[in-house]
């Protein structure tokens, strides 16, 4: 009788346990380091009913303000997530990226490493994948869906993404650093062209680092001309419903709500301007963005 009872308390405790929302950090071995993501599933919503894949911005994590509230947000609307953090060639990394370490990473390592994620989701049986990336995050999204035509990637959303033109690159870096970006780039071109791509740079001002070391390949991957860098330029590419999330105070992408207006005619992309949103989408604007792309999701 006794024995009878604990199976029957084991039995109801597996059952309530089986529709509690779950979260766990994975790994996934890549090119000699591993990667890692933090996976998110609602209750009651096996990973086979879809996964949005989340992409952070520069230099940064997986568990930064933005990302963690959409997760928690969209795990509340019966919505599963992976966000991911990419490596910048550093095994297992975690948190901001230190700015001590040498940049060896490149723009578009990004790609590859989103694939890799995106076949750990498919060989779990997940056949139903929305893109989701936030900042440069989002231009290495817009970028994957836009070269690639798996069938399981059914959306991209794309929040507050990076923008680029060649002058204001050069302004930007000379506003942040009190320099000229072109005489480094030059520098960094010819070594590449010598051969010389993994030469360091040293005591040089790079992304938010600053007096840093990179490798000249690494720089040139991140400044030198390419349209694709522009993610206005790439969402025309992109053959599947794409939801562009702008926000109105966005001090940091400011020119994006101008560059989106060439896209109104896009039947395929959903432009959405938050009005009270910075470019971190906090507090209740994280909601209101929450909203939207589970109806997004939905249409």
């Amino acid at each position: 009788m006794i024995q009878k009872l604990t199976g029957l308390i084991l039995f109801f405790y597996l059952f309530l346990l089986s529709g509690i929302a779950h979260a766990e950090e994975v790994t996934l071995p890549y090119k000699g380091i591993t990667l890692n993501a933090n996976l998110e599933l609602s209750q009651n919503k096996p990973i086979t009913d879809g996964v949005i894949l989340i992409v952070h911005g520069t230099l940064a994590h997986k568990g930064m303000e933005i990302t963690s509230a959409l997760q928690n947000l969209l795990k509340d609307n019966g919505l599963n997530t992976l966000a991911i953090n990419l490596s910048y060639n550093i095994d297992n990394r975690s948190g901001m990226y230190d700015c001590q370490n040498l940049h060896k990473h490149k723009h578009t390592d990004a790609m590859s490493e989103i694939g890799a994620w995106i076949d750990y989701l498919k060989k779990r049986d997940v056949k139903k994948i929305a893109l989701l990336g936030h900042s440069r995050g989002g231009n290495q999204a817009a970028w994957f869906a836009s070269q690639n035509n798996d069938p399981a990637i059914k959306s991209a959303i794309l929040v507050a993404p990076m923008t680029w033109d060649e002058k204001g690159a050069s302004e930007g870096y000379k506003k942040r650093y009190k320099k000229e970006l072109q005489p480094l780039l030059e520098k960094a071109q010819k070594l590449i062209k010598s051969g010389k791509g993994d030469a360091v740079l040293a005591h040089t001002d790079f992304l938010y680092c600053e007096d840093t070391s990179v490798t000249a390949e690494a720089f040139v991957s991140y400044y030198a001309p390419d349209k694709k860098m522009d993610t206005p330029f790439l969402i025309p590419q992109i053959k599947r419903p794409v939801f562009l999330a702008i926000a109105k105070n966005d001090t940091i992408i400011p020119d994006l709500i101008e560059k989106a207006s060439a896209l109104s005619g896009n039947k395929m992309v959903h432009v959405k301007v938050f009005d009270m949103a910075d470019h971190f989408f906090r507090d209740l604007n994280a909601e209101e963005l929450a909203e939207e792309i589970v109806g997004f999701l939905k249409r």
